[in-house]
C-alpha cells in the first residue's frame, strides 16, 4: 500500500482519549502509554504494572507540574488469553509493544463500539479527528498498520478462532498488502497532533456532545 492508496481510503483517522487527558493533549501532544509513563517520571514497580502487564482496569498517574493523566484498561486483553494468540513473542514483549504505540481507528464503526463499551459509555470521552494525509506527511516513517484489533484478543467472528499476533502485526506502509487496514499507529508519540487535528468532538457513548476544538477557530 502506498501512501496515496491510504489517504484515499482512509482520509480521517480518529483517536478516543479520556476528555480529562486532553489538556496535556494541547501541552505535550498526543502520547502513547510509554511517553507518558517518560513523561511524568514513573518507575520501578509501578511503571511495571503499567507497561509491562494486563491492566485490567484504568488508572491514574499524578505529578505535581502535569497534573492527573488516565491510562485507559487493557479488559478485553487478558495475558491469560493472550499467550495462546502470540507468536513468536511473550505477553510482557506483546504489551511493552503495544504500549508503545499511539493508536488511530481508520473509520467511526470501530470507534462507537468503544466509545460505547460498557466500561467507557457512562463518561465523556474526547475523539481527536485527524487528517491522515497530514499526519503521513510528518510522521510516515513511525507509521505502522495492523489488520486486527490488536487490543482485543476476542475470537474472530467470521472463525470462532483467535486472531493470531506477533512481530509482524503491525507493518510500514509500503509493506502492508491487505485490502483494508484495523489500525494506524504511530510509535511512540504524535507531538504536533494539533497540526494534524480537524477538531476535536466530547462524546458520551454513542452521542457527539459538542465540539471542544477545531481548527477554524484555533488558525
Amino acid at each position: 500500500m502506498t501512501p496515496q492508496q491510504l489517504t484515499k481510503q482512509y482520509p480521517t483517522l480518529y483517536h478516543m482519549a479520556e476528555l480529562s487527558n486532553w489538556t496535556n493533549i494541547q501541552k505535550f501532544g498526543l502520547l502513547s502509554t510509554t511517553a507518558l509513563l517518560d513523561l511524568f517520571g514513573t518507575s520501578g514497580e509501578t511503571r511495571a504494572q503499567i507497561e509491562s502487564k494486563w491492566r485490567p482496569r484504568s488508572c491514574k498517574l499524578d505529578h505535581p507540574t502535569y497534573g492527573t493523566a488516565v491510562i485507559r484498561d487493557q479488559l478485553p486483553m487478558p495475558d491469560f488469553k493472550l499467550s495462546d494468540c502470540l507468536v513468536g513473542m511473550t505477553t510482557q514483549e506483546w504489551y511493552e509493544l503495544i504500549n508503545g504505540k499511539t493508536f488511530f481507528w481508520l473509520d467511526q464503526t470501530p470507534l462507537g463500539w468503544m466509545l460505547n463499551a460498557a466500561p467507557y459509555r457512562g463518561r465523556e470521552h474526547a475523539v481527536i479527528i485527524v487528517s491522515t494525509e497530514a499526519l503521513l506527511s510528518y510522521h510516515l516513517k513511525k507509521v505502522k498498520l495492523s489488520s486486527i484489533n490488536s487490543g482485543s484478543v476476542n475470537p474472530a467472528k467470521a472463525t470462532g478462532a483467535p486472531r493470531i499476533r506477533g512481530r509482524n502485526t503491525f507493518l510500514p506502509v509500503g509493506d502492508y498488502e491487505e485490502r483494508w487496514v484495523s489500525e494506524l499507529t504511530v510509535e511512540y508519540s504524535v507531538p504536533n497532533i494539533l497540526d494534524l487535528a480537524v477538531r476535536v468532538e466530547a462524546w458520551r457513548g454513542k452521542n457527539p456532545l459538542r465540539i471542544i476544538w477545531n481548527r477554524e477557530d484555533a488558525s
